[in-house]
């Protein structure tokens, strides 16, 4: 995108030279590097900021801008990278750029944990459900259970002590926290509120991955991978389609079988004759051992 360009848009004979380095700057890291992280950095402390960036030196670099700055550099690369340019409109959003070498996955991971909670202001947007758990508050009868009622929790004297009876979602994920929500929440000591850098979207080869893709549980992502490798080795044996993986597993397999036929059948053959041999010793013992005892049962009958 040309100064000139910039210029117009804004109504000025002359662009802002500033800018103009801004977007040069922005617009040769969107150039340089494969994955690039779109992030919100709405009401998020300075001092926060400058710790997420010596966190991340060495994995990713962290630009701030205006958003206008911002379109005007992916405008300017253009192609894919244009991708980001929708998630970057929403409102509400106070925009950075997190670009790294990191698989989307791993730098959405980094991101995540090292967030900090904080407790809720009333009007903050709740970035997941926020739920009272029910159970024995420590709070002596008196006005908290209205407080409570007011915010929609079932509360009752218990002990001698107010006691929460169910377990509620006071705010859903995405929804406003309401002013009474709030004073239960300083209560109770409950802080769901996240300081950090909130995750918009990761762009990688022309994709852009939102958080509900990037958000992985480890152990049920290594369950679902095991289940698939198994599945697949359970395909490739018994269907017949040997790969270089699955050949020791399909020998073993038809080995097994064979052994098993071999041995039902009586065939006297090399790997089986064994324990045919052993199978047929037993059999003559059991059989030996039935005639022995019958001729001994007819003599006791003739003495009677």
């Amino acid at each position: 995108m040309s100064a000139n360009t910039i210029a117009k848009r804004k109504g000025r004979g002359e662009p802002n030279p500033e800018k103009l380095k801004s977007v040069a700057v922005i617009q040769g890291e969107l150039k340089k590097y494969p994955v690039i992280g779109l992030v919100n950095m709405h009401k998020m402390p300075a001092a926060q900021l400058q710790e997420m960036r010596l966190k991340l030196e060495g994995k990713a670099r962290i630009l701030t801008a205006k958003k206008a700055v911002f379109q005007h550099a992916i405008d300017g690369v253009g192609g894919t990278i244009k991708a980001l340019d929708e998630p970057l409109v929403k409102p509400h959003v106070q925009p950075a750029l997190v670009f790294s070498e990191l698989n989307p996955f791993v730098l959405f991971k980094f991101i995540e944990q090292n967030k900090s909670e904080a407790p809720a202001k009333a009007g903050d947007i709740a970035p997941k459900d926020i739920l009272v758990k029910a159970g024995d508050t420590g709070m002596p009868p008196g006005p908290a259970i209205g407080t409570f009622s007011t915010a929609g929790l079932k509360a009752k004297v218990v002990g001698g002590k107010i006691h929460i009876m169910e377990d509620k979602i006071v705010t859903k994920s995405g929804e406003a926290v309401r002013p009474e929500v709030v004073n239960v929440l300083n209560m109770l000591s409950i802080k769901p509120m996240e300081i950090g850098l909130d995750v918009i979207g990761v762009y990688e080869d022309g994709l852009v991955y939102g958080k509900d893709v990037l958000r992985i549980d480890d152990k049920e992502f290594a369950q679902r991978l095991t289940n698939a490798i198994t599945g697949a080795i359970n395909l490739s044996v018994n269907s017949g389609y040997i790969t270089k993986q699955t050949a020791d597993i399909a020998v073993a397999k038809a080995y097994r079988e064979a052994r098993e036929v071999a041995f039902a059948s009586g065939a006297y053959e090399k790997g089986v004759i064994e324990e045919l041999l052993a199978k047929h010793v037993l059999e003559y013992a059991a059989l030996k051992s039935q005639t022995a005892d019958t001729p001994q049962v007819k003599s006791e009958e003739n003495k009677n």
